[in-house]
């Protein structure tokens, strides 16, 4: 028996997001790992903001190296997801629902160290105006010199694939049990256009049934370059960048001018 749930928001996906993590980035202490370089930046005592922190990997692995950490997202599964890693670890993490445009509401301009927005989170930001919106909202939590980490697909090279079903290789394990990903790719004819990711996630429990979790996703692709531009325009300037055009996803880090 095949059972099959359909939404438009992550508070279902939620509760199954360890399949899309890969194995290596699974463990928060080696997610927080990945950015050893970049966390060599901080100063002692830093104050740091994992912003749509997910299901808290990150955020918790960063916690666990005596850092401060504060964690949103906009979804309140994610937070509930993240709070429950934190109780897990035994980790400091203050995890609160927020999306990028009420992030000033929650805190004083030049809180923050350093900002996290990984994870392929930036293109659910409505278009240029949206972009450039979150880019601001995270740019104003930054103290002069600090800095926001920030990772993307390459959507240069996403728009070139064309509309399409990716269908995984594997079965992935998690929790003792055993789940297929899948992404559906609708690609619009233009940069500008609403695109669509829909991501089904199907369990398979030990009695062979399948339960199909599945979330249509907006998003909104830019080029790299279309990046750099609104990087600058919310007051951040890049100092390091791994972008290459044939590669899935890059890092961007910008300091705070």
């Amino acid at each position: 028996m095949t059972e099959v749930v359909v939404v438009t928001d992550y508070d279902v996906l939620a509760d199954v997001y360890e399949w899309l993590i890969s194995d290596a980035k699974l463990p928060p202490a080696e997610f927080a790992a990945s950015f050893e370089d970049v966390l060599r930046l901080l100063p002692s005592n830093a104050h740091v903001l994992d912003c749509s922190c997910g299901t808290g990997q990150l955020a918790v692995g960063l916690a666990g190296r005596g850092i401060q950490v504060v964690a949103t997202d906009a979804s309140d599964a994610m937070v509930r997801r993240t709070a429950e890693l934190a109780e897990e670890f035994g980790a400091s993490v203050r995890a609160v629902r927020a999306s990028w445009e009420e992030l000033p509401g929650h805190f004083e301009d030049g809180t923050f160290d350093m900002v996290f927005c990984v994870g392929n989170s930036l293109h659910h930001a409505e278009g240029a105006r949206g972009r450039v919106a979150a880019l601001e909202s995270m740019s104003r939590l930054l103290r002069p010199g600090g800095r926001l980490v920030l990772t993307s697909r390459t959507w240069e090279l996403v728009r070139a694939r064309g509309s399409r079903l990716d269908i995984g290789d594997r079965l992935v394990r998690r929790n003792g049990r055993d789940a297929l990903v899948v992404y559906r790719w609708d690609i619009a004819p233009n940069w500008e256009d609403e695109h669509h990711i829909e991501i089904a996630i199907a369990q398979v429990d030990a009695a062979g049934s399948v339960l199909v979790r599945s979330e249509l996703l907006s998003c909104w692709p830019y080029r790299y370059e279309e990046l750099e531009v609104e990087l600058h325009r919310a007051g951040l300037r890049p100092e390091v960048s791994t972008f290459d055009r044939e590669a899935e996803n890059y890092l961007v880090v910008s300091s705070k001018v």
